[in-house]
C-alpha cells in the first residue's frame, strides 16, 4: 500500500474537494448515517472550508481518497479553549484541527497521524486545539499519544455530543 498525501489550502481548492470530503465522511460514518448530527456535516464542510487560513491534508491510496484531517486558525477571541485554562498559555494564536477522519478499511495503518501530522506541521500558530467525543476513550488516548492533553470538556451545539477540549503545543515556525 502507497499512501500519498496532498496539501490544499483556502485559496486553491479544486471542485471536488467538497465532494472528497463528504465521500470519505459518508464511509467513516456509516453506521451512524441517521444521527441527525452526522448528517450536518456538509454544512461543517463549507463552514470550514471557507475560513480563512484553511488547510486540508487527504490521504490517497491510488486515485482513492482514503482519510484527512483539516482545519484553520482561529482568530484572536475565538479561542475556545481558554475558559479551560487560568492562565492562558502566550502566544496562543491557535490552529483548530477540525476533523481527522480515516475510510474504516483503511484504519489501523497510521494514516490518521500521517495527516494529522502534515497538517499542523507546516503552522506557525502555537498551540492545536481539537475536540473528542467523552464517548471515545481510546480515541482521547491516541490524541495524548500525539502530545495533546485534555484541558476541559465542552459541548458546543445543543445537540452535539459532549467534547473532551485537547490541546498541544506546536514547534512554532518563524
Amino acid at each position: 500500500m502507497t499512501i500519498d498525501l496532498r496539501h490544499f489550502h483556502g485559496d486553491n481548492l479544486p471542485e471536488e474537494h467538497r465532494q472528497v470530503l463528504l465521500e470519505v465522511h459518508s464511509d467513516a460514518y456509516r453506521e451512524q448515517a441517521d444521527d441527525p448530527f452526522v448528517q450536518r456535516f456538509d454544512w461543517f464542510v463549507d463552514h470550514w472550508t471557507t475560513r480563512s487560513g484553511y488547510s486540508c491534508v487527504v490521504a490517497y491510496e491510488g486515485d482513492t481518497p482514503v482519510g484527512f484531517a483539516y482545519g484553520a486558525p482561529l482568530t484572536d477571541g475565538s479561542e475556545w479553549w481558554r475558559p479551560h485554562l487560568d492562565p492562558a498559555p502566550d502566544p496562543a494564536r491557535t490552529f483548530a484541527v477540525s476533523e481527522v477522519m480515516v475510510r474504516p478499511s483503511w484504519r489501523k495503518q497510521g494514516i490518521a497521524q500521517a495527516v494529522h501530522a502534515a497538517l499542523v506541521a507546516e503552522r506557525s500558530e502555537a498551540l492545536a486545539v481539537l475536540y473528542v467525543d467523552t464517548t471515545h476513550p481510546r480515541v482521547q488516548a491516541m490524541y495524548e499519544s500525539w502530545g495533546y492533553a485534555k484541558v476541559g470538556e465542552h459541548r458546543p451545539f445543543e445537540d452535539a455530543p459532549l467534547y473532551a477540549v485537547m490541546l498541544q503545543e506546536l514547534a512554532v515556525l518563524t
